[in-house]
C-alpha cells in the first residue's frame, strides 16, 4: 500500500508554519487542507492534550463565525501527533491566502477570557480535558512563529 502524502513529508525537517497539505476536487469544488503546524515534530514537546482540545474548541468557534471566511470553513481539528491542527477550506487556496486569518484566530485565542464554547458534558465527548491557560500560551508561541514566518514556514521540506 502506498504511503499517504502526509507520511512522505520529512518530519525531521518540518518547522512550525502553515502548509498546504493537499487539494481535493469534489463535484468541481476544490477543498484545500492546511497543515497548521504549531510544533517542530520530534524536536519540541507535543502540545498538552487539554491545551490542544481547547485550541480546537476556540479555533473552530472563531473560524466558523468569521464574517469573511466562515462560509468556507469545512473542518478544523487536531492532529493525532499533537503538533498542530488541520484546517479544511473550500477553495483553491495557498498559505499566503490565509495567513492573516490564522494570525487573527491566534490573536483572538490569546485574548479570549470567557467561558470556553462547547465545554459541557452534553456538548463534548471529553469535556473535562481542557486547558485554556496552556492553550493561550501555545497560541502565543505560534503567534511568534507567524510574525516572523518566511518561505521555510510555508513550503514543505
Amino acid at each position: 500500500m502506498e504511503k499517504i502524502a502526509s507520511f512522505q513529508i520529512n518530519h525531521l525537517k518540518l518547522k512550525p508554519g502553515i502548509y498546504v497539505s493537499r487539494k481535493d476536487t469534489f463535484n468541481g469544488a476544490t477543498i484545500t487542507t492546511f497543515d497548521l503546524r504549531f510544533k517542530a515534530p520530534n524536536i519540541e514537546p507535543v502540545m498538552d492534550m487539554g491545551a490542544l482540545h481547547s485550541f480546537e474548541h476556540l479555533g473552530a468557534t472563531f473560524l466558523r463565525a468569521h464574517l469573511v471566511w466562515g462560509k468556507d470553513i469545512v473542518y478544523f481539528g487536531p492532529m493525532g501527533c499533537r503538533t498542530g491542527c488541520y484546517l479544511l477550506m473550500n477553495g483553491d487556496l495557498n498559505s499566503a491566502d490565509i495567513l492573516a486569518l490564522i494570525r487573527e484566530m491566534v490573536d483572538w485565542i490569546i485574548a479570549y477570557d470567557g467561558e470556553e464554547p462547547g465545554v459541557d458534558p452534553a456538548e463534548c465527548g471529553n469535556w473535562r480535558e481542557h486547558n485554556q491557560d496552556m492553550c493561550r500560551y501555545e497560541a502565543g508561541l505560534y503567534a511568534k512563529v507567524l510574525a516572523g514566518a518566511g518561505p521555510e514556514n510555508f513550503t514543505y521540506p
